[in-house]
């Protein structure tokens, strides 16, 4: 299908971003890596009157440390942080995740920002980044402004930014000593995740010390799975985390529809996270 008719603005810095934004008010999308959005408009799912595309402004792209923090530019790709060195160092969970996104094609054009933007809760990262304690960074006619990831996804498809904002960074906590591990369970290499489990775990003398869980495609947004992480604390070997494990979808509000109903989805939430807590903290 073709897209409806849009008008179409390149700016070069943030600031210009921001005014074309300011200027159009709801009627403007972001363009960023495309890979969410452009599906939309071909189906017509969104019909915007103006597109700004960031795609030109080298300030939003990157990766940097800031004492205990990874800042990671929105337009930074999907291949440049699973890539990226102090990524791999620093936040590991977040480039195994990344590897796991599409295909090689939508990982060299997709980006960071644009997929938590989006905030698809079936999408790989906005759970990851929930796991992580991300604070993302926005810039808008008021200044910039940071919202925490647990803040920022507030329904489907919706998110905490306002019409004239840009979404400028990603802030992730170092992490490097924590275990980690994504599990996803998709029908096909390149289709969203049926359910998708983000653990970090940080042992202490053979014991799982604390536990994050991030939680894909089993709500309107990505959640945290905080009975199941509340059980781990303590968990000594795979029973105790089996037990725990079955906290897991409490809370949750899974969708039924062709790949699944709200119960097998539960089900698999339960399983993939024991597979996933079990990777995390290694050998026992």
């Amino acid at each position: 299908m073709i897209p409806a008719a849009f008008d179409y603005r390149r700016p070069e810095s943030v600031d210009e971003a921001v005014a074309a934004l300011a200027e159009a008010g709801e009627d403007a999308k972001v363009l960023a890596g495309g890979q969410s959005l452009l599906p939309m408009l071909r189906l017509r799912l969104a019909f915007p009157e103006l597109l700004v595309d960031v795609g030109r402004i080298d300030e939003l792209r990157g990766v940097r440390e800031e004492e205990d923090a990874l800042v990671i530019g929105a337009m930074t790709t999907h291949h440049d942080v699973m890539a990226d060195p102090l990524v791999r160092t620093h936040a590991g969970l977040l480039a195994a995740a990344t590897e796991t996104v599409a295909d090689p094609a939508v990982r060299n054009r997709g980006t960071l920002g644009g997929s938590l933007a989006h905030a698809d809760p079936a999408a790989d990262l906005p759970a990851v980044v929930l796991a992580l304690d991300g604070e993302l960074v926005a810039t808008g006619p008021g200044g910039r402004r940071a919202i925490p990831a647990r803040d920022f996804f507030t329904d489907y498809l919706q998110s905490a930014l306002n019409p004239d904002e840009v979404l400028v960074e990603v802030r992730i906590p170092k992490a490097g000593d924590w275990g980690f591990h994504y599990e996803k369970f998709h029908r096909a290499a390149q289709a969203w995740a049926a359910v998708g489990v983000a653990v970090l775990v940080r042992t202490d003398g053979g014991r799982i010390a604390e536990a994050r869980i991030g939680l894909t495609n089993m709500g309107p947004t990505p959640v945290r799975a905080a009975a199941a992480e509340a059980a781990l604390a303590g968990a000594e070997g795979p029973d105790d985390v089996a037990r725990a494990a079955q906290a897991a979808a409490e809370g949750t509000r899974p969708s039924s529809d062709l790949w699944g109903s709200a119960e097998y989805r539960e089900h698999m939430a339960r399983v993939l996270t024991r597979r996933a807590v079990l990777a995390a903290a290694g050998p026992a």
